[in-house]
């Protein structure tokens, strides 16, 4: 077991900073330390700045914490510092907190295309870790450095096409279906007149970020830069549907060796492992993806909590008419789609020696 880390949870009122908090307040690992928000709640209380919208109760140990303004200067003592920050504030925030050499953990998306900044799944690709020493280089840091998410429906649809590209080389065409939990946009997101009793065909910038975030976090690194895939085409669509959580998509891949049969692909998605199970880590789940093989799975009600939302479920493998192989998978968008990456990565970054 590792000493104790302090941590620092930025935007810790919103949803983001809200699951956060639920997955640190028992953490062998990290101890909740400070807690960051914008000018309106800070000097309050927690409980008193919140709204609450979490199943569990606020934690005993958090709820009369004082709210701080996000500057580094409040965070110094942090480890670590884990970021649910809105993108339209998180850009000049977290770059304060790299440049004033703290370790960040960031779900929002500004620094996800930086050519020195690792886009990690923690169960697909904490290979690009090893940009750390020269993204310090780079930053002129001696302990600080900067990670991010990936985007809540890239995450789920990663897990499994590693585990085929792994097995059976490149895929040259992938194509990707999402019906997308409401939760993933954020509180109080979309208006319940746009989503009951409805179906909403677009999600703002959702489709883009799924096409090249795929390239860079499948793709590989030398050290000193990516080398996102060059002869892959990715395409998405992206809806919302009246689903509190979960994210249910249809995938379909096309590969660039021949196709597997149908038996090996099952046999390569239950036999995959990522380093975040090999290292051991506390959050990392039993299984990196679950395979259901009921003809009506997987269900976001029914599947979503596997393995406490880290496990991504897939089923329905079978052969497609136009590419190759086409299945169903499912991820909790606002576990291992947001909060729970950046913990299991930073669990990933202690077991490394990195923080």
């Amino acid at each position: 077991m590792a000493p104790t880390k302090k941590v620092g949870i930025l935007g810790a009122t919103g949803t983001v900073g809200q699951r956060f908090i639920l997955l640190l307040a028992d953490h062998p690992v990290f101890t909740i330390h400070a807690l960051g928000a914008s000018s309106r709640s800070a000097g309050k209380a927690y409980k008193d700045a919140v709204k609450w919208k979490q199943a569990k109760p606020i934690p005993d140990n958090v709820e009369n914490l004082t709210v701080k303004a996000c500057i580094s200067e409040e965070f110094k003592e942090c480890d670590v510092v884990f970021s649910g920050l809105d993108a339209d504030v998180a850009g000049d925030i977290e770059m304060d907190f790299l440049k004033s050499n703290l370790v960040v953990f960031s779900n929002a998306k500004n620094y996800r295309r930086d050519p020195t900044v690792p886009l990690i799944v923690p169960t697909v690709n904490t290979n690009h870790f090893d940009l750390i020493p020269y993204q310090r280089t780079i930053n002129k840091q001696t302990k600080g450095f900067l990670i991010t998410n990936a985007n809540c429906s890239t995450t789920g649809l990663v897990v499994p096409l590693k585990a085929l590209q792994d097995a059976f080389g490149p895929m040259s065409h992938i194509l990707v279906h999402t019906q997308q939990a409401i939760s993933g946009s954020g509180y109080p997101g979309v208006p319940s007149l746009d989503i009951l009793d409805n179906i909403v065909p677009y999600i703002s910038g959702e489709e883009e970020k799924m096409e090249w975030e795929t390239s860079k976090i499948l793709g590989g690194s030398d050290g000193k830069q990516f080398l996102p895939l060059t002869d892959t085409i990715v395409s998405a669509t992206c809806t919302r549907v009246p689903v509190i959580d979960g994210h249910l998509e249809s995938v379909s891949v096309k590969f660039a060796n021949g196709c597997p049969s149908v038996e090996d692909v099952y046999k390569a998605l239950e036999e995959y492992t990522s380093e975040a199970q090999t290292l051991d880590c506390y959050s990392a789940p039993k299984q990196a993806i679950s395979v259901n093989k009921a003809a009506d799975r997987p269900q976001p009600r029914l599947d979503r909590d596997m393995d406490k939302g880290q496990t991504v479920t897939v089923g329905r493998v079978r052969p497609c008419p136009v590419l190759d192989i086409k299945f169903m998978l499912l991820v909790h968008n606002t576990v291992l789609g947001a909060a729970g990456s950046s913990v299991l990565n930073a669990e990933v970054a202690v077991a490394k020696g990195l923080i």
